[in-house]
């Protein structure tokens, strides 16, 4: 701006930042430059992008696909951030305004509202009588405003505790002290139109839309972090979302993906995951994604390692991050290379159904990922060739449903009995060359059957009631 002066610098690709330009100001037109440089290096947080996309490898995407925005601030008293921890019958807020005094209010509906004071940086609760709370069947938000000398902030919060109990011998997973079960499908976020962005930022509650439609009530957000939109679609529509770190660090397939799916799960990760630099960042990463995301309420847990790609420390990396949100899960390890400290038994299971246990005392079992069945719709791929899924490719929407509902009658159903808490279907929508999803990559073209998918939710429901109820 002005001269061409720098007013910021931020590595990463996945999370906000923001300059004050104030000083940079000149009289008359100013130019705001973004230069953004992309080498794809492994050092830094890369989800699923590759220089040679291919099987579950995609497009590498660069440039600006976040909300971007300019405001006036006040130079005193400007509301910087607010931190939202819920319970059942009231809110903690922490607000940082530079030390100086806010009034937090928030509605209750028919012109009523409570209010109280509070000082920056010192938390403040707020009881809300009669309690309304949050569920994907029963999405309420509340609205909230803070306001100080100089500076007013609306926002939102929702009202829900996220907790594990032992019921019948199993650690059962609960929102709002009733146990749940995540019935989930694997969301990359990924977009034919757009890659990491659909054409229109409504695509993002329609992709909720859709799956509610085929009785689904989470979404495992894959290695991504979306703009605020995705996630107030959630909170709004009532989707839960289980939170994926964004990996950095190698992946080789051999051992990665092969061995595990052989049966060889276990590895000691101290002392891995390559340089202190690619470290550092990724810890500070996690951390910052924490914060950034912590007041959305339909994010009930995260993920740190998926598959051991990038994977170090992972137990001293789960006291990090559960000391920064003790509110939620953390899945330590999806899928396999499991350590010691975790909320979560997780399996992964694609090939060979069977019954899984849940035997880890204090960690709810959860299958996060499984299924992947292939179904190519003509007219609807972008790689005519080598299309990518799991098992013997379906030819019609009959068949590719039978096949989601013998993954349930074999495996997922059998097992809820024995602990399980959650099942995560892979996946939402094809992506490039995985021909995988219940829609088609451009979503013109269900591939399951709605009816018969709102079906298999309401068997894990009633599954759920009676594991519960009889043990």
């Amino acid at each position: 701006m002005g001269d061409g002066e720098s007013v910021t610098r931020h590595e990463g690709g996945y999370l906000p930042f923001s300059a004050d330009v104030t000083d940079a100001l000149r009289p008359g037109g100013n130019r705001l430059e973004v230069k953004a440089v992309d080498t794809l290096s492994h050092d830094y947080p890369y989800g699923k992008q590759h220089r040679r996309p291919h099987g579950m490898w995609y497009t590498p995407v660069s440039g600006i696909w976040q909300s971007v925005w300019l405001e006036a601030v006040p130079e005193r008293g400007a509301v910087r951030s607010v931190r939202v921890t819920p319970d059942l019958t009231g809110v903690t807020v922490e607000v940082d305004a530079g030390g100086a005094e806010y009034t937090v209010s928030v509605a209750l509906g028919e012109g009523r509202s409570v209010t109280a004071r509070g000082r920056s940086g010192v938390p403040r609760r707020l009881g809300v009588p009669r309690p309304h709370l949050w569920t994907p069947d029963d999405p309420y938000l509340y609205t909230m405003t803070i306001t100080t000398e100089t500076d007013r902030v609306e926002s939102y919060f929702a009202l829900r505790t996220v907790t594990t109990r032992e019921i019948n011998g199993h650690t059962r997973l609960c929102l709002n002290g009733e146990p749940v079960f995540l019935h989930g499908v694997l969301d990359q976020g990924y977009f034919r139109d757009g890659l990491f962005l659909p054409e229109e930022p409504e695509e993002y509650e329609r992709d909720v839309l859709r799956m509610k439609e085929l009785g689904f009530n989470t979404l495992r957000k894959h290695i991504k972090v979306e703009p605020e939109a995705f996630y107030y679609a959630c909170d709004r529509l009532g989707m839960l979302v289980v939170q994926d770190m964004v990996n950095s660090g190698e992946y080789r397939y051999v051992r990665d993906t092969v061995l595990p799916t052989l049966g060889y799960k276990k590895r000691n990760d101290l002392g891995r995951g390559g340089g202190e630099q690619r470290k550092a960042f990724f810890e500070r990463h996690c951390l910052d994604t924490v914060a950034h995301l912590a007041n959305h309420p339909c994010i009930i847990g995260w993920t740190i390692f998926n598959e051991g790609w990038g994977q170090y420390d992972s137990d001293r990396i789960y006291r990090l991050l559960k000391s920064s949100d003790p509110t939620r899960f953390f899945m330590s390890t999806s899928g396999w290379f499991a350590q010691h400290e975790s909320d979560v038994q997780s399996e992964h299971v694609y090939f060979n159904s069977r019954v899984l246990e849940g035997n880890q005392p204090g960690k709810f079992l959860f299958l996060s990922e499984c299924g992947g069945f292939s179904r190519r719709v003509e007219g609807h791929v972008t790689r005519e060739r080598k299309n990518y899924g799991y098992g013997e490719r379906a030819e019609t929407e009959g068949e590719l449903t039978g096949r989601i509902q013998a993954l349930y009658d074999d495996m997922v159903l059998p097992s809820i009995p024995n602990g399980l808490c959650g099942c995560v279907y892979t996946q939402l929508s094809d992506v490039e060359g995985e021909t995988n999803g219940l829609y088609t990559y451009d979503r013109a073209v269900r591939k399951v059957s709605a009816g018969a998918m709102k079906d298999v939710a309401q068997r894990v429901n009633e599954a759920l009631s009676n594991a519960v109820e009889n043990g």
